[in-house]
């Protein structure tokens, strides 16, 4: 199953009581205040859930895959996301345990 935003608002209705409207309005408010986080460039970290981090991408050469043109590929800025050992562990993610 894919996690959407109206589960999210759906789950906080279950879980906190608040109308869905209000739910909604959290749970728009907790995604608005992340965005903004990682738009000016600092990370977001949720304890027990993990990192999102904003990292840079120098220029580089590519190619496109339907011409097999080369081509440049401008300089970027991508979130990335490593998880924390607590929510690895809760997941089964252990590396040492994989034969």
């Amino acid at each position: 199953m894919t996690l959407i935003k109206e589960h999210l608002v759906r789950s906080t209705y279950d879980n906190v009581g608040l109308s869905k409207s209000k739910s909604s309005a959290v749970v728009e408010s907790l995604f608005e205040i992340i965005r903004n986080t990682l738009a000016s460039g600092e990370d977001v970290l949720i304890s027990g859930f993990g990192k999102f981090c904003v990292r840079s991408k120098s220029e580089r050469r590519g190619r496109n895959p339907a011409t097999g043109e080369d081509m440049v590929l401008g300089a970027r800025r991508v979130v990335t996301f490593r998880c924390s050992p607590v929510l690895r562990d809760k997941i089964g993610g252990n590396e040492a345990e994989k034969p």
